[in-house]
């Protein structure tokens, strides 16, 4: 097993927490650090991070979606048949990372729980979205766990896009990989600070145009609670009916170790954010898309269908390089 670290920073400076994290780590597994920051910012971050078990490789390939162009990048230069994909803000210890490998006995990709972890305030808000999604057994971590083979065969994935994660796991179903939503594995994730996790609302309610169903559902919101801003008690049963879809979520494969009760409390506040940022997400496409590093990124994930037998069905996404470069060891 290798642990891929894709990552970009904008400016150089020690961070306690992931140094230590990643000198544990390669202790324990090989480590490769795919660096897409400036120059400057990743010599230091290769100074950092120099030692035993850590390889950091700065990223050549190109893509919209920088993260992409790491996690490839990464993939290539793994020498291991399965492979650990994770943010800088992921935290694995001993248990949950043999517990990944033991589930890749079974399946071809796994997908373990996040959790945030310390529970900030604004983390507390940004939870009942993962409960939401567990309720339906599903989960979009920032990690994963797959086998190397798999990505090679695919020749990577679509770099034109915003949510990577969903990309990632429907490219590889499209080409006959089984994906297993590990709801009972829990990794726990540093928050974001306050800023950025305002700064992400729009962004993250944007990821529904890539599920068109939620994303009805989500559009629906706010013409319902207009509709009944006279009648307290019909906006009061949806918040009641969504915070108890969440409990459901947080009882599921016995989230209550790690998802306290407190957290379903924030969910109402939750489904107002999202039944406004959903509609404002939606004006992002209509012009052209959501910002994403100085640019528009009209794709949120393309569906699976469209998926079967290629890797990028946008010829001009700007991820070509990327393609040819993971088609080359093939």
């Amino acid at each position: 097993m290798t642990y891929v670290l894709p990552i970009r920073r904008q400016h150089a400076g020690a961070d306690a927490d992931l140094d230590g994290y990643l000198h544990w780590l390669g202790s324990v597994l090989p480590v490769v650090v795919a660096d897409g920051s400036a120059p400057p910012v990743a010599a230091a971050n290769a100074r950092r991070w120099s030692g035993a078990g850590i390889r950091h490789l700065p990223v050549s390939s190109v893509a919209l979606n920088g993260k992409v162009a790491g996690v490839c990048d990464g993939v290539l230069a793994a020498e291991t048949p399965f492979v650990i994909l994770a943010d800088d803000d992921v935290r694995y210890d001993q248990d949950t990372l043999q517990a990944v490998i033991d589930k890749l006995v079974d399946h071809d990709v796994v997908v373990p729980q996040n959790f945030f972890h310390p529970l900030s305030w604004h983390a507390r808000w940004d939870t009942p979205r993962t409960l939401v999604n567990r309720a339906f057994g599903i989960e979009y971590a920032g990690t994963m766990a797959l086998r190397r083979a798999d990505l090679l065969a695919s020749r990577g994935y679509c770099g034109g896009v915003l949510f990577e994660n969903l990309e990632l796991l429907r490219t590889l179903t499209a080409h006959g990989a089984r994906p297993h939503h590990a709801l009972d594995v829990f990794v726990a994730r540093r928050p974001p600070s306050a800023r950025h996790f305002f700064g992400q609302r729009v962004r993250q309610a944007y990821d529904s145009q890539a599920q068109p169903a939620r994303l009805l559902a989500e559009l629906a919101l706010l013409p319902l609670l207009v509709l009944s801003r006279r009648r307290l008690a019909s906006a009061a049963l949806v918040a009641a009916l969504v915070s108890l879809l969440a409990e459901v979520g947080r009882r599921r494969d016995d989230g209550r170790r790690v998802f306290t009760g407190s957290s379903v409390a924030w969910t109402p506040l939750w489904l107002a954010e999202r039944a406004v940022c959903s509609w404002l997400a939606l004006a992002s496409y209509a012009r052209g898309g959501a910002h994403y590093s100085g640019r528009r990124m009209r794709f949120a994930a393309h569906r699976t269908s469209t998926l079967r037998g290629v890797s990028c069905p946008e010829p001009t996404c700007g991820c070509d390089l990327l393609i040819r470069r993971t088609a080359a060891p093939l």
